[in-house]
């Protein structure tokens, strides 16, 4: 490696806000720019990298298929009506190194200062070995959601410390893996209080984050909830009408206070109390649930996450006992597997949206899973004692501030305080703004003139003599600690002192060390299956490549380390990026403007379902407020439509699985008054391409409705076809799936909302800073969906990164290919599988349905039995059960070659001979490997082996499955059941821990199953 320059190593030793790779660098471990590809007419083409089947390969399978070309296979697949004739209007694409350099030129342009502006974001250190061996680690990043718990244990033991640290730091009883962020977490709790009280009038303090206030009123208008806001000594309960009331601890302003009162007034009175706190605050003022608050919530975000510009970051939510059953989100629960050991298990599934469709009581669908996972690890590193002294730290450099406030003459309005200050400046607040400026130092200024100041992990004693100077203290930092008096309340000499002991699980008392950190970790990715080990092919949910050179930016400091509510001119960068994103964006799905707001899909389709009755509104057409939804839907259409006030009338699904025409043109007549939209998937949920698609548009259209084009399968459109020229009014897309944003074993995820013209001024909006302000006066927006501007910024580079580096025709190819390979799979199982349903000409689109219900007449083996048995071959299961109950649904993606492609396929017919061994009677009925799977080390390696097929066959299936490569599942085929009746979410007692048995008898049969 070449020396540093003086300048990198100046750089180098620059400090940091968090510790992470900055771009310049990245560069030392990036090969050169090629600046003579232009000319050369020669350049490395990234492509090649992202889409799996090499040019052989192509010819092979298109062979198979009888077809000459990738023109064809489309020519064969698409509805010509729908057809884009022209190449995507895209920069030239870059190659890797230059994406690079063109990365670091954009995050240049953001510049960080020091940031002590609070309102719930707070600088801090990601520690290192988090930072590599997590965060920017594909092992951890590219599993999926651990719906298939026998190789999803270490995710989820991961998410089970995270609701154990929120439970003991909150003082509740049960808390959820996370949500999307604070703001919509306590919409999410206020939703909740409302349908249990069945009270129509919901509380917020008057010291709420002003995000989150805004969130909150926006989801209440759309359910009809009122909304006052007020101090919380002057909240009436009297008339018995309030359904809750939501308050911040410590408040905005950083002051804390006694909330028992409020607490007892709310109680006697049938309403439910929702604190929103601080997780490091609670290590040392006495907790929620010690006041008898019945909801927690609010934002990890400070245990090791940096600030990405608003995120993403993991939210949290946590109950009494009596609420669990009504809590949203993915909760991980302690169950048995089979064998009578303990394993782990998303909990309580009936509750989601994708069962309890249009009756559902939220439409979240995913979580926040890597950031609570490094969260949690966080927590796991420093331990209970870390934590307290990084607390102590903090409010004690606090105290030192607030007396060098006070003595400088300035009052604080908030006495008693964490590490919040509101400051009345004794001067004028410009001045004070002007000598902060001078320090490149952001404040928060009220609009009263006051000033807030939040100190963080990362404040030194340097950053106290600048905030001194600004407010004009004659004393420094040392002088004012040798002090033996002070005007200031210490929270440890308060009666608010927390006195009660958290964090002593030995998870949280065991890994303080580097090495055994390390180690834990490992252990914990070592159970699970992810991207580095196989493919996913996971229908409707697009598990593709995450290039490195995507995600690298992620990690540059000044995408990482600037907080959200920066002035603009410090966040040009990112403000350039997004406006590159986002036309990118709108020539990809000839849409108009977008918005990035909206921070998983499921937000999405709320965000846009809000901007079409807002439009409706605005023509004075208020009683338009029917959805039309086709069965076939994905679960979260129903559930947002719900939320945003609509009434959800269902279409049938025709035998081919398209829209059944005649039933949405009854539904249309008969109400054809009180239309507001129709919400369809495109291609559809069951993997075909519809011919009648802009007839439905135009339908829709005539009756004054509006279209929204769920953009959940839009892998299969990019380059070929566009759902603003098929009649889209709006549509979301994933750019967890399409765009290549890593899933992070559940999260995070980005769903921006893509609208025509008549439908821009009605986006999302923000109290702080407003995204519509390009617009001026015509910007009507509905409220506000997530607590930052733009939602998860951060990750926002990787898919501006897969555009930049794709261009038209990588992007085009990469969708021909998803295409080639579905169809490919299609035509190799066709003889042994059913095929739900095909598209005109034999073909499916970029998915298909693999239909193995009669099995469980010939062979009593249904689709979960298929989805364990792929664990014994090495594979993730399909999506089981969707969106046709009973079937597994299927996606390769394009970035999957031809061998992975066949092996999948190899593993698919060898198990359905092992169907036809039952059904012909060669195994026996009840005790064979697809009843028995998925089969464990444990399992092989029983002193006793009773089971009438070998151990071999048991593990070691196909040749391709041998014990260098072997994935092992962790523990045995889960008990949901059990899991559901004996609730446990948070980390077992530590006496479970004391007296370790091990079990060497061959595991009963499982008749039950």
């Amino acid at each position: 490696m070449r020396p540093l320059t003086p300048a990198a190593v100046r750089m180098c030793q620059a400090r940091a806000r968090v510790i992470h790779l900055t771009p310049r660098s990245i560069s030392f471990f990036q090969p050169p720019v090629r600046k003579l590809d232009k000319v050369l007419g020669i350049r490395d083409d990234f492509s090649n990298r992202h889409i799996g089947p090499r040019q052989e390969e192509t010819q092979e399978m298109l062979q198979y298929l009888g077809l000459k070309s990738l023109n064809e296979l489309v020519d064969n697949t698409l509805p010509h009506n729908i057809r884009l004739n022209r190449s995507l209007n895209l920069d030239e694409p870059l190659d890797e190194a230059n994406l690079i350099k063109r990365a670091t030129e954009l995050a240049e342009k953001n510049i960080v200062w020091r940031s002590f502006i609070g309102l719930g974001y707070s600088n801090c250190y990601t520690p290192n070995s988090i930072l590599r061996n997590l965060f920017q680690n594909p092992g951890w990043v590219t599993q999926y959601t651990p719906y298939q718990p026998e190789i999803s244990q270490g995710r989820l033991e991961c998410l089970l410390n995270y609701q154990t640290m929120v439970c003991d730091l909150t003082a509740l009883d049960v808390a959820n893996a996370s949500l999307l962020d604070e703001g919509t977490a306590g919409a999410e709790a206020m939703s909740l209080c409302c349908r249990h009280t069945k009270k129509k009038k919901f509380y917020l303090s008057d010291k709420l984050h002003p995000q989150s206030q805004a969130v909150v009123e926006t989801r209440a208008r759309a359910l009809g909830i009122e909304i006052v806001i007020s101090p919380v000594e002057n909240m009436d309960f009297s008339n018995k009408d309030v359904g809750g009331v939501l308050f911040q601890y410590p408040n905005t302003q950083g002051g804390l206070f006694d909330p028992t009162l409020l607490i007892q007034n709310a109680r006697k009175n049938g309403a439910l109390t929702v604190c929103a706190t601080d997780l490091l605050a609670l290590t040392l003022v006495k907790p929620p649930g010690e006041f008898g608050v019945d909801i927690a919530v609010g934002t990890s975000q400070r245990f090791g996450i940096p600030l990405g510009y608003g995120g993403p970051h993991a939210a949290f939510f946590a109950v009494r006992n009596s609420l669990v059953r009504l809590m949203p989100g993915r909760v991980v629960g302690v169950a048995k597997d089979v064998n009578g050991r303990e394993g782990l298990r998303l909990a309580l599934q009936t509750r989601e949206q994708h069962i309890r469709r249009d009756k559902a009581t939220s439409n979240i669908c995913t979580a926040q899973a890597l950031l609570a996972n490094m969260a949690a690890m966080y927590a796991v590193y420093h331990g209970p004692e870390g934590l307290r002294n990084i607390s102590q730290r903090i409010h004690k450099a606090t105290l030192l501030l607030a007396e060098g406030v006070i003595q400088a003459g300035h009052t604080l309005e908030n006495p008693l305080f964490f590490d919040t200050l509101k400051i009345n400046p004794v001067t004028d607040p410009s001045e004070v703004k002007l000598r902060a400026k001078s320090k490149e130092i952001n404040f928060r200024y009220y609009d009263d003139g006051h000033i807030g100041v939040a100190l963080d992990e990362t404040t030194d004693e340097n950053d106290l003599e600048d905030l001194l100077w600004i407010f004009r203290c004659k004393k420094s930092v040392s002088e004012i600690a040798e002090q033996t008096e002070s005007n200031c309340q210490n929270i440890l000499m308060s009666p608010l002192q927390r006195v009660t002991k958290y964090l002593q699980h030995p998870v949280f008392n065991s890994h303080h060390s580097e090495t055994k950190l390390v180690r834990y970790m490992k252990s914990l990715e070592n159970k699970d299956i992810s991207l580095v080990h196989s493919m996913i092919p996971l229908g409707s949910c697009t598990m593709k490549l995450n290039s490195t050179t995507e995600m690298l930016p992620v990690s540059f400091n000044q995408f990482s380390n600037l907080h959200p509510f920066v002035p603009l001119e410090q966040a040009m960068g990112y403000q350039q990026l997004l406006k590159e994103l986002e036309k990118d964006m709108c020539e990809i799905t000839g849409y108009d403007k977008f918005s990035f707001q909206p921070n998983s899909g499921a937000q999405g389709e709320y965000a846009g379902l809000r901007a079409i009755t807002s439009y409706l509104d605005s023509k004075f057409q208020s009683h338009r407020r029917i959805c039309l939804i086709p069965i076939s839907a994905h679960g979260t259409n129903p559930a947002s439509a719900q939320m945003a006030g609509l009434k959800v009338e269902v279409i049938n699904t025709a035998n081919d699985g398209s829209i059944d025409i005649r039933h949405l043109k009854q539904k249309i007549e008969k109400h054809s008054k009180q239309l507001a939209c129709v919400m369809i998937t495109y291609p559809s949920t069951n993997g075909v391409f519809e011919d009648t698609v802009r007839e439905v548009c135009d339908i829709i259209h005539y009756y004054g409705g509006q279209v929204y084009l769920d953009g959940a399968n839009m892998n299969a459109q990019v380059g070929l076809c566009r759902p603003g020229d098929m009649g889209g009014d709006v549509s979301h897309l994933n750019l967890h799936k399409t765009f290549c944003i890593p899933h992070g074993g559940g999260g995070p995820g980005m769903g921006p909302i893509g609208v025509k013209s008549h439908l821009a001024p009605f986006l999302p909006s923000h109290p702080l800073i407003n995204p519509l302000a390009s617009l001026g006066k015509q910007a009507r927006s509905f409220g506000v969906v997530s607590s930052a501007p733009w939602s998860s910024s951060s990750i926002l580079p990787i898919s501006w990164a897969y555009i930049k580096m794709m261009g038209n025709a990588g992007l085009t190819r990469a969708t021909k290919t998803a295409i080639l390979n579905a169809n490919y799979m299609v035509r190799r199982m066709e003889p042994d599988y059913k095929i739900l349903y095909k598209g005109k000409n034999g073909m499916v689109a970029h998915e298909f349905i693999l239909d193995v219900r009669d099995f469980k007449k010939t062979a009593n083996v249904d689709c979960v039995d298929f989805s364990k048995r792929l664990q014994d071959y090495g594979y993730h299961a399909p999506t089981v059960s969707w969106p046709v109950a009973g079937t597994l649904m299927i996606e390769p993606t394009e970035s999957e070659d031809k061998s992975e492609i066949d092996r999948f396929c190899d593993a698919m017919l060898a198990i359905r001979q092992e169907v036809k061994d039952i059904e012909e009677g060669r195994s026996d009925p009840v005790v064979n490997p697809l009843k028995m799977a998925p089969h464990t080390l444990h399992d092989v390696t029983a002193m006793n082996w009773t089971r009438p097929y070998s151990r071999e066959v048991a593990a070691f299936p196909i040749s391709f499955v041998t014990p260098d490569t072997k994935m092992w599942p962790t523990v045995g085929r889960i008990d949901e059941a059990y899991g559901d009746r004996n609730l446990m979410c948070s980390c077992p007692p530590i006496e479970s821990y004391q007296s370790p048995h091990l079990e060497t008898e061959e595991p009963q049969a499982m008749a039950a199953v």
